[in-house]
């Protein structure tokens, strides 16, 4: 298999492609009604720049109908499915470092006396119970999800 490394971006939207064949704008929507701007670094306007990336890679193909003003729609491709796949499993399977300010507060731990470094670390955990709710509400709510395409564009 090709190993085509891709962002994080093009890896979210290759696989909003992946469910159905969409254009720039229903990729924004999706991704709003998703609730996908809280863990993504992508914005409107580099929905197209990644689709060109993405169709520059072989990995999506665009078609407009002729005779008419519809916007293109990407269709993803067979290679992009290979690499889909493939990114998808490094991504769940592989450990990225994440910068996270709880590291800068364990670094400074000492100017803190046990009990407050405690209180801290349980009021943590209490939130990162409760954002684990609400992420479950989320995923609950997008029940069910769009199932993927059978038949993708052959190049």
């Amino acid at each position: 298999m090709i190993n085509k490394a891709l962002t994080d971006s093009e890896l979210l939207v290759l696989g909003l492609v992946a469910e159905m064949s969409r254009h720039g704008y229903e990729l924004e929507q999706i991704i709003e009604q998703r609730g996908m701007r809280e863990w993504t670094q992508i914005g409107f306007s580099s929905i197209y720049f990644v689709l060109g990336k993405l169709e520059k890679k072989g990995l999506v193909v665009a078609k407009q109908p002729e005779k008419t003003k519809t916007k293109k729609s990407y269709t993803i491709t067979d290679i992009g499915h290979e690499i889909l796949v493939s990114q998808t499993l490094s991504a769940l399977s592989s450990m990225r470092p994440t910068y996270s300010s709880v590291l800068l507060g364990m670094i400074h731990w000492s100017v803190l006396t046990r009990e407050q470094a405690l209180e801290a670390l349980e009021t943590r955990k209490k939130a990162i119970a409760k954002e684990l709710l609400r992420l479950g509400d989320i995923h609950f709510k997008q029940q069910p999800s769009p199932d993927y395409e059978i038949g993708r564009a052959h190049v």
